[in-house]
Protein backbone atom coordinates (compact mmCIF):
# COMPACT_ATOMS: atom_id res chain seq x y z
CA UNK A 1 0.00 0.00 0.00
CA UNK A 2 0.99 3.31 -0.65
CA UNK A 3 2.36 5.58 1.90
CA UNK A 4 0.96 8.52 2.08
CA UNK A 5 2.28 12.34 3.58
CA UNK A 6 -0.95 12.91 5.55
CA UNK A 7 -0.52 9.22 7.41
CA UNK A 8 3.14 10.21 8.77
CA UNK A 9 2.52 13.95 9.82
CA UNK A 10 3.80 13.12 13.29
CA UNK A 11 7.35 12.68 11.73
CA UNK A 12 7.57 16.78 10.72
CA UNK A 13 6.57 17.63 14.45
CA UNK A 14 10.34 17.79 14.58
CA UNK A 15 10.86 15.81 18.13
CA UNK A 16 13.91 13.76 16.17
CA UNK A 17 15.46 15.52 13.71
CA UNK A 18 15.63 14.35 10.02
CA UNK A 19 18.10 14.51 7.62
CA UNK A 20 18.52 15.71 4.43
CA UNK A 21 20.74 14.05 1.05
CA UNK A 22 21.57 15.81 -1.42
CA UNK A 23 24.24 15.86 -4.24
CA UNK A 24 26.39 18.37 -5.79
CA UNK A 25 26.90 19.04 -9.29
CA UNK A 26 29.98 16.76 -9.63
CA UNK A 27 28.40 14.08 -8.20
CA UNK A 28 29.82 14.54 -4.25
CA UNK A 29 27.06 13.81 -1.57
CA UNK A 30 25.76 15.62 1.18
CA UNK A 31 24.25 14.80 4.13
CA UNK A 32 22.64 17.42 6.58
CA UNK A 33 20.61 17.71 9.54
CA UNK A 34 17.26 19.27 8.96
CA UNK A 35 15.56 21.82 11.95
CA UNK A 36 12.22 22.15 10.50
CA UNK A 37 10.31 20.07 7.97
CA UNK A 38 6.52 21.66 7.62
CA UNK A 39 3.37 20.07 5.90
CA UNK A 40 1.95 22.12 3.34
CA UNK A 41 -1.26 19.50 1.85
CA UNK A 42 -1.27 16.28 0.65
CA UNK A 43 1.59 16.27 -1.93
CA UNK A 44 3.91 19.11 -0.62
CA UNK A 45 6.09 19.77 2.21
CA UNK A 46 8.39 23.11 3.04
CA UNK A 47 12.02 22.53 4.73
CA UNK A 48 13.52 25.82 6.48
CA UNK A 49 16.53 27.45 4.60
CA UNK A 50 18.57 29.06 7.06
CA UNK A 51 22.36 29.53 5.39
CA UNK A 52 23.78 29.39 1.97
CA UNK A 53 25.62 25.80 2.94
CA UNK A 54 26.01 22.53 0.98
CA UNK A 55 22.57 21.48 0.83
CA UNK A 56 21.39 24.78 -0.36
CA UNK A 57 24.14 25.18 -2.59
CA UNK A 58 23.05 21.82 -4.24
CA UNK A 59 19.39 22.00 -4.27
CA UNK A 60 19.89 25.13 -6.35
CA UNK A 61 22.11 22.89 -8.95
CA UNK A 62 19.72 19.82 -8.90
CA UNK A 63 16.51 20.43 -7.46
CA UNK A 64 16.02 16.88 -6.10
CA UNK A 65 16.36 15.37 -2.55
CA UNK A 66 16.54 12.94 0.12
CA UNK A 67 14.81 12.90 3.29
CA UNK A 68 14.65 10.67 6.16
CA UNK A 69 12.36 11.58 9.44
CA UNK A 70 11.20 9.44 12.46
CA UNK A 71 7.98 8.93 14.33
CA UNK A 72 8.21 10.01 17.94
CA UNK A 73 5.88 7.51 18.54
CA UNK A 74 6.41 4.52 17.18
CA UNK A 75 9.80 4.95 16.04
CA UNK A 76 8.96 4.34 12.43
CA UNK A 77 11.64 5.35 10.00
CA UNK A 78 10.56 6.88 6.61
CA UNK A 79 12.35 7.91 3.26
CA UNK A 80 10.73 10.42 1.24
CA UNK A 81 11.90 11.60 -2.51
CA UNK A 82 11.41 15.34 -2.98
CA UNK A 83 11.36 17.57 -6.14
CA UNK A 84 12.27 21.36 -5.29
CA UNK A 85 9.93 24.13 -6.52
CA UNK A 86 10.41 26.96 -5.06
CA UNK A 87 11.43 29.49 -2.06
CA UNK A 88 8.92 31.67 -0.03
CA UNK A 89 9.94 34.62 1.35
CA UNK A 90 7.02 35.73 3.10
CA UNK A 91 3.55 34.80 3.68
CA UNK A 92 1.50 32.56 6.21
CA UNK A 93 3.76 29.72 5.53
CA UNK A 94 6.19 31.89 5.85
CA UNK A 95 5.29 32.93 9.40
CA UNK A 96 3.74 30.03 10.62
CA UNK A 97 7.44 28.36 10.02
CA UNK A 98 9.63 31.25 11.39
CA UNK A 99 7.38 30.87 14.76
CA UNK A 100 7.70 27.16 14.86
CA UNK A 101 11.62 27.37 14.02
CA UNK A 102 12.00 29.76 17.00
CA UNK A 103 10.18 26.97 19.37
CA UNK A 104 12.87 24.42 18.41
CA UNK A 105 15.68 26.82 18.67
CA UNK A 106 14.50 27.78 21.87
CA UNK A 107 14.07 24.27 23.26
CA UNK A 108 17.27 23.24 21.77
CA UNK A 109 19.48 26.06 23.45
CA UNK A 110 19.89 27.68 19.87
CA UNK A 111 17.58 30.74 19.96
CA UNK A 112 18.97 33.65 18.75
CA UNK A 113 20.72 31.30 16.33
CA UNK A 114 18.55 30.05 13.80
CA UNK A 115 16.64 32.40 11.31
CA UNK A 116 14.55 31.95 9.02
CA UNK A 117 15.36 33.03 5.31
CA UNK A 118 13.21 31.17 2.72
CA UNK A 119 10.95 28.08 3.20
CA UNK A 120 11.52 25.49 0.45
CA UNK A 121 8.93 24.18 -1.33
CA UNK A 122 9.32 20.74 -2.60
CA UNK A 123 6.99 17.97 -4.16
CA UNK A 124 6.90 14.74 -2.48
CA UNK A 125 8.01 11.87 -5.30
CA UNK A 126 7.84 9.18 -3.51
CA UNK A 127 7.73 7.49 0.72
CA UNK A 128 8.90 4.84 1.89
CA UNK A 129 9.48 2.87 5.30
CA UNK A 130 12.78 1.57 6.16
CA UNK A 131 12.46 -2.26 7.42
CA UNK A 132 12.67 -2.23 11.44
CA UNK A 133 10.83 -3.08 14.35
CA UNK A 134 8.23 -0.39 15.36
CA UNK A 135 6.11 0.38 18.50
CA UNK A 136 2.67 0.23 18.60
CA UNK A 137 0.80 3.76 18.39
CA UNK A 138 -0.86 5.36 21.39
CA UNK A 139 -4.01 5.96 21.95
CA UNK A 140 -5.53 8.83 21.05
CA UNK A 141 -8.52 11.24 21.58
CA UNK A 142 -11.14 11.01 18.61
CA UNK A 143 -11.16 14.57 17.30
CA UNK A 144 -14.15 13.97 14.72
CA UNK A 145 -16.33 13.17 17.82
CA UNK A 146 -15.18 16.10 19.49
CA UNK A 147 -15.49 18.47 16.91
CA UNK A 148 -19.44 17.22 16.02
CA UNK A 149 -20.01 17.38 19.76
CA UNK A 150 -19.09 20.74 19.62
CA UNK A 151 -20.81 21.84 16.48
CA UNK A 152 -24.07 20.46 17.77
CA UNK A 153 -23.64 22.68 20.85
CA UNK A 154 -22.31 26.04 18.56
CA UNK A 155 -25.86 25.51 16.36
CA UNK A 156 -27.72 25.91 19.19
CA UNK A 157 -26.55 29.43 20.47
CA UNK A 158 -28.69 32.15 20.15
CA UNK A 159 -26.52 34.98 20.74
CA UNK A 160 -22.92 35.55 21.00
CA UNK A 161 -22.46 35.58 24.64
CA UNK A 162 -24.04 32.07 24.67
CA UNK A 163 -21.79 31.38 21.42
CA UNK A 164 -18.98 31.57 23.25
CA UNK A 165 -19.49 30.03 26.38
CA UNK A 166 -20.35 27.00 24.27
CA UNK A 167 -17.50 27.54 22.35
CA UNK A 168 -15.05 27.59 25.50
CA UNK A 169 -17.17 24.85 27.18
CA UNK A 170 -16.25 22.29 24.13
CA UNK A 171 -12.98 22.87 23.99
CA UNK A 172 -12.70 21.89 28.14
CA UNK A 173 -15.24 19.04 27.57
CA UNK A 174 -14.23 17.78 24.21
CA UNK A 175 -11.26 18.77 23.35
CA UNK A 176 -9.59 18.55 26.90
CA UNK A 177 -8.02 21.92 26.86
CA UNK A 178 -7.71 23.90 29.72
CA UNK A 179 -6.23 27.07 28.59
CA UNK A 180 -7.94 29.17 26.08
CA UNK A 181 -9.22 32.46 25.16
CA UNK A 182 -11.12 34.28 22.29
CA UNK A 183 -10.14 37.75 20.62
CA UNK A 184 -12.39 39.86 18.26
CA UNK A 185 -10.53 42.36 15.75
CA UNK A 186 -10.35 45.89 16.45
CA UNK A 187 -10.31 46.37 12.63
CA UNK A 188 -9.79 50.54 12.66
CA UNK A 189 -7.62 49.74 15.87
CA UNK A 190 -5.48 47.69 14.25
CA UNK A 191 -5.54 45.19 17.29
CA UNK A 192 -7.36 42.34 18.97
CA UNK A 193 -9.13 42.34 22.27
CA UNK A 194 -10.09 39.45 24.68
CA UNK A 195 -13.86 38.53 25.33
CA UNK A 196 -13.60 35.33 26.43
CA UNK A 197 -11.40 33.08 28.22
CA UNK A 198 -11.36 30.22 30.41
CA UNK A 199 -8.62 28.46 32.97
CA UNK A 200 -6.80 31.83 34.20
CA UNK A 201 -6.54 33.19 37.51
CA UNK A 202 -8.06 36.24 35.94
CA UNK A 203 -10.69 36.50 32.36
CA UNK A 204 -8.29 39.32 30.80
CA UNK A 205 -11.64 40.22 29.39
CA UNK A 206 -10.85 43.78 27.53
CA UNK A 207 -7.03 43.23 27.09
CA UNK A 208 -5.49 43.88 23.70
CA UNK A 209 -2.64 42.68 21.66
CA UNK A 210 -1.93 44.37 18.40
CA UNK A 211 -1.55 42.08 15.05
CA UNK A 212 1.69 41.13 14.31
CA UNK A 213 2.60 40.50 18.01
CA UNK A 214 3.27 37.11 19.59
CA UNK A 215 1.74 34.16 17.87
CA UNK A 216 -1.94 35.77 18.00
CA UNK A 217 -1.06 38.68 16.54
CA UNK A 218 0.88 36.68 14.15
CA UNK A 219 -2.07 34.87 13.37
CA UNK A 220 -4.46 37.72 13.05
CA UNK A 221 -2.10 39.38 10.67
CA UNK A 222 -1.36 36.74 8.17
CA UNK A 223 -4.62 34.75 8.49
CA UNK A 224 -3.18 31.66 9.42
CA UNK A 225 -3.00 28.89 12.14
CA UNK A 226 0.16 29.37 13.90
CA UNK A 227 1.11 26.50 16.57
CA UNK A 228 4.22 25.96 18.64
CA UNK A 229 5.32 22.86 20.72
CA UNK A 230 8.08 24.16 22.85
CA UNK A 231 8.54 27.43 25.07
CA UNK A 232 9.57 30.45 23.26
CA UNK A 233 10.67 33.67 24.41
CA UNK A 234 10.48 35.65 21.26
CA UNK A 235 6.61 34.80 20.76
CA UNK A 236 5.30 34.81 24.72
CA UNK A 237 3.08 37.50 25.92
CA UNK A 238 5.28 39.17 27.85
CA UNK A 239 7.72 40.04 25.09
CA UNK A 240 4.32 41.10 22.72
CA UNK A 241 3.56 43.37 25.27
CA UNK A 242 6.43 45.35 26.15
CA UNK A 243 7.32 45.54 22.25
CA UNK A 244 3.62 47.01 21.67
CA UNK A 245 4.10 49.43 24.53
CA UNK A 246 7.68 49.86 23.84
CA UNK A 247 6.58 51.26 20.31
CA UNK A 248 3.34 53.44 21.39
CA UNK A 249 6.12 55.51 24.22
CA UNK A 250 5.11 53.59 27.11
CA UNK A 251 3.48 56.97 28.42
CA UNK A 252 0.04 58.36 28.64
CA UNK A 253 -3.12 57.42 30.64
CA UNK A 254 -2.65 53.61 32.12
CA UNK A 255 -5.56 51.67 30.31
CA UNK A 256 -3.61 48.50 29.74
CA UNK A 257 -5.42 45.28 31.51
CA UNK A 258 -2.79 42.46 31.19
CA UNK A 259 -3.23 39.80 28.88
CA UNK A 260 -4.35 36.20 30.89
CA UNK A 261 -2.39 33.19 29.88
CA UNK A 262 0.26 30.71 31.35
CA UNK A 263 3.84 31.95 32.69
CA UNK A 264 5.22 28.75 31.97
CA UNK A 265 3.12 28.08 28.55
CA UNK A 266 4.78 25.25 26.25
CA UNK A 267 2.60 24.89 23.38
CA UNK A 268 0.23 27.26 21.91
CA UNK A 269 -1.89 27.30 18.91
CA UNK A 270 -3.70 29.96 17.79
CA UNK A 271 -6.53 29.75 14.96
CA UNK A 272 -7.69 32.63 13.12
CA UNK A 273 -11.94 33.19 13.00
CA UNK A 274 -12.85 33.73 9.95
CA UNK A 275 -16.16 34.40 8.16
CA UNK A 276 -16.74 35.16 4.41
CA UNK A 277 -13.13 36.27 3.74
CA UNK A 278 -12.84 38.46 6.89
CA UNK A 279 -11.09 38.73 9.84
CA UNK A 280 -13.20 38.18 12.80
CA UNK A 281 -11.18 37.09 15.70
CA UNK A 282 -8.71 34.99 17.03
CA UNK A 283 -9.14 31.35 19.16
CA UNK A 284 -6.62 30.51 21.06
CA UNK A 285 -5.31 27.70 23.09
CA UNK A 286 -2.50 26.76 25.08
CA UNK A 287 -0.86 23.87 27.55
CA UNK A 288 2.52 24.02 29.64
CA UNK A 289 2.87 20.23 28.01
CA UNK A 290 5.67 20.08 25.59
CA UNK A 291 4.10 19.35 22.12
CA UNK A 292 0.54 19.23 22.97
CA UNK A 293 -0.88 20.54 20.15
CA UNK A 294 -0.36 17.91 16.76
CA UNK A 295 -1.08 18.74 12.77
CA UNK A 296 -4.73 16.85 13.96
CA UNK A 297 -5.54 19.37 16.54
CA UNK A 298 -4.50 21.85 14.14
CA UNK A 299 -7.17 20.61 11.73
CA UNK A 300 -9.73 20.36 14.39
CA UNK A 301 -9.57 23.85 15.42
CA UNK A 302 -9.48 24.97 12.18
CA UNK A 303 -12.66 23.98 11.50
CA UNK A 304 -14.23 24.72 14.58
CA UNK A 305 -13.21 28.06 13.94
CA UNK A 306 -14.60 28.25 10.86
CA UNK A 307 -17.70 27.65 12.16
CA UNK A 308 -17.15 29.95 14.50
CA UNK A 309 -16.99 32.52 12.65
CA UNK A 310 -19.90 31.28 10.56
CA UNK A 311 -22.45 31.52 13.60
CA UNK A 312 -20.68 35.07 14.23
CA UNK A 313 -21.84 36.00 10.76
CA UNK A 314 -25.29 34.78 11.37
CA UNK A 315 -25.76 36.52 14.37
CA UNK A 316 -24.32 39.31 13.20
CA UNK A 317 -27.35 39.41 9.93
CA UNK A 318 -29.76 38.09 12.47
CA UNK A 319 -28.98 41.49 14.72
CA UNK A 320 -28.68 43.90 11.25
CA UNK A 321 -32.08 42.74 9.97
CA UNK A 322 -34.31 44.89 12.52
CA UNK A 323 -31.93 47.83 11.10
CA UNK A 324 -33.45 46.88 7.53
CA UNK A 325 -36.52 46.47 8.36
CA UNK A 326 -37.49 49.67 10.60
CA UNK A 327 -35.58 52.41 9.52
CA UNK A 328 -35.86 55.49 12.14
CA UNK A 329 -33.93 58.79 11.94
CA UNK A 330 -33.14 58.87 15.50
CA UNK A 331 -32.97 55.42 16.81
CA UNK A 332 -34.83 56.22 19.71
CA UNK A 333 -37.03 53.44 22.02
CA UNK A 334 -40.11 53.02 20.63
CA UNK A 335 -41.83 52.70 24.43
CA UNK A 336 -41.91 55.21 26.50
CA UNK A 337 -39.80 54.81 29.83
CA UNK A 338 -41.18 55.16 33.58
CA UNK A 339 -38.43 57.53 35.11
CA UNK A 340 -35.48 55.15 36.61
CA UNK A 341 -35.87 54.97 40.68
CA UNK A 342 -33.55 57.20 42.38
CA UNK A 343 -30.98 55.33 44.84
CA UNK A 344 -28.93 56.64 47.56
CA UNK A 345 -25.55 56.12 48.72
CA UNK A 346 -22.61 57.86 47.64
CA UNK A 347 -22.14 58.62 44.00
CA UNK A 348 -19.92 57.00 41.91
CA UNK A 349 -17.71 58.91 39.41
CA UNK A 350 -17.44 58.35 36.47
CA UNK A 351 -14.38 60.03 33.82
CA UNK A 352 -14.30 60.10 30.02
CA UNK A 353 -11.49 60.86 28.24
CA UNK A 354 -12.69 61.69 24.52
CA UNK A 355 -8.99 61.29 23.80
CA UNK A 356 -9.22 57.31 23.41
CA UNK A 357 -12.96 56.72 24.86
CA UNK A 358 -11.60 55.58 28.02
CA UNK A 359 -13.98 55.36 31.32
CA UNK A 360 -12.56 55.37 34.32
CA UNK A 361 -14.37 54.57 37.79
CA UNK A 362 -13.95 56.49 40.94
CA UNK A 363 -10.66 56.52 39.74
CA UNK A 364 -9.76 52.95 38.12
CA UNK A 365 -9.89 52.20 35.13
CA UNK A 366 -12.75 50.52 33.52
CA UNK A 367 -12.88 50.55 29.62
CA UNK A 368 -12.07 52.11 26.57
CA UNK A 369 -12.11 52.52 22.99
CA UNK A 370 -15.77 51.73 21.24
CA UNK A 371 -16.73 50.01 24.21
CA UNK A 372 -15.86 53.32 26.28
CA UNK A 373 -18.05 55.09 23.83
CA UNK A 374 -20.85 52.81 24.15
CA UNK A 375 -20.71 53.12 27.93
CA UNK A 376 -20.41 56.92 28.17
CA UNK A 377 -23.56 57.13 26.05
CA UNK A 378 -25.80 54.97 28.38
CA UNK A 379 -24.61 56.65 31.14
CA UNK A 380 -24.96 59.99 29.73
CA UNK A 381 -28.69 59.14 28.38
CA UNK A 382 -29.15 57.67 31.97
CA UNK A 383 -28.15 61.27 33.76
CA UNK A 384 -29.65 63.54 31.54
CA UNK A 385 -32.55 61.31 30.08
CA UNK A 386 -33.70 59.16 32.69
CA UNK A 387 -33.40 56.64 30.10
CA UNK A 388 -32.79 52.70 31.34
CA UNK A 389 -34.10 51.07 28.19
CA UNK A 390 -31.86 50.78 24.95
CA UNK A 391 -31.64 48.81 21.84
CA UNK A 392 -28.80 47.52 19.51
CA UNK A 393 -30.65 49.13 16.66
CA UNK A 394 -30.32 52.82 18.01
CA UNK A 395 -26.59 52.13 19.49
CA UNK A 396 -25.36 51.37 15.93
CA UNK A 397 -26.99 54.48 15.09
CA UNK A 398 -26.09 56.98 17.15
CA UNK A 399 -23.16 59.40 16.28
CA UNK A 400 -21.60 59.27 19.55
CA UNK A 401 -20.50 55.80 19.26
CA UNK A 402 -17.68 55.19 17.13
CA UNK A 403 -18.51 52.36 15.47
CA UNK A 404 -17.10 50.86 11.92
CA UNK A 405 -18.38 50.70 8.98
CA UNK A 406 -18.44 47.41 8.30
CA UNK A 407 -18.12 44.73 10.84
CA UNK A 408 -19.12 46.70 14.15
CA UNK A 409 -18.61 43.53 16.49
CA UNK A 410 -21.27 45.93 18.74
CA UNK A 411 -22.30 42.66 20.34
CA UNK A 412 -18.93 41.34 21.22
CA UNK A 413 -18.41 45.43 22.74
CA UNK A 414 -21.50 45.11 25.01
CA UNK A 415 -20.53 41.32 26.00
CA UNK A 416 -17.13 42.64 26.98
CA UNK A 417 -18.94 46.10 28.73
CA UNK A 418 -21.32 43.50 30.58
CA UNK A 419 -18.29 41.61 31.69
CA UNK A 420 -16.00 44.25 32.89
CA UNK A 421 -18.52 46.21 34.80
CA UNK A 422 -19.12 42.15 36.68
CA UNK A 423 -15.44 41.85 37.56
CA UNK A 424 -15.37 45.20 39.04
CA UNK A 425 -18.31 44.49 40.94
CA UNK A 426 -19.34 48.58 39.58
CA UNK A 427 -22.98 49.64 40.89
CA UNK A 428 -23.91 48.86 37.07
CA UNK A 429 -25.05 46.76 34.85
CA UNK A 430 -26.18 45.45 31.75
CA UNK A 431 -29.02 43.37 31.87
CA UNK A 432 -31.07 41.67 28.51
CA UNK A 433 -34.32 42.56 28.01
CA UNK A 434 -35.15 40.58 24.72
CA UNK A 435 -33.45 39.95 21.21
CA UNK A 436 -31.77 42.93 20.32
CA UNK A 437 -32.42 44.71 23.57
CA UNK A 438 -31.03 45.38 27.52
CA UNK A 439 -31.21 47.43 30.75
CA UNK A 440 -28.87 49.63 32.32
CA UNK A 441 -29.59 49.05 36.04
CA UNK A 442 -27.76 51.30 38.60
CA UNK A 443 -27.86 51.23 42.45
CA UNK A 444 -25.69 54.53 42.97
CA UNK A 445 -25.98 57.96 41.96
CA UNK A 446 -23.95 58.65 38.90
CA UNK A 447 -21.50 62.20 38.30
CA UNK A 448 -20.14 62.48 35.15
CA UNK A 449 -17.13 64.28 34.53
CA UNK A 450 -16.16 64.58 30.69
CA UNK A 451 -12.37 65.21 30.13
CA UNK A 452 -12.82 65.75 26.87
CA UNK A 453 -11.24 65.79 24.29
Amino acid sequence: MKITLDAIRECLEGVIPGNIATCAADGTPNVAYLSQIQYVDSEHLALSYQFFNNTRRNILASPYARIAAIDPHTGAHFRMSLHYLRTEESGPLFENMKARLESIASHTGMSGVFRLLGADIYRVLDIEQVPGETLPSPPRRNLLAALRACAEQLSAATDLDALLGKLLDGLERQFGVEHAMVLMLDEAGGRLYTVASRGYPSSGVGSEIALGDGVIGVAARERTPIRIGHFTAQYSYGRAIRDSLARQGGAGIETEIPLPGLPDSCSQLAVPIMACQRLLGVLYVESVQDLRFGYDDEDALVTLAGQVGACIRLLQQAHEQPLLEQPDETGAAAVAEDPPPRHGGQAVSLRHYGENDSVFLDGDYLIKGVAGSIFWALVSDYVDKGRTEFSNRELRLDRRIHLPDISDNLEARLILLARRLAERKAPLRLEKTGRGRFRLCVDRPLVLVDAAP
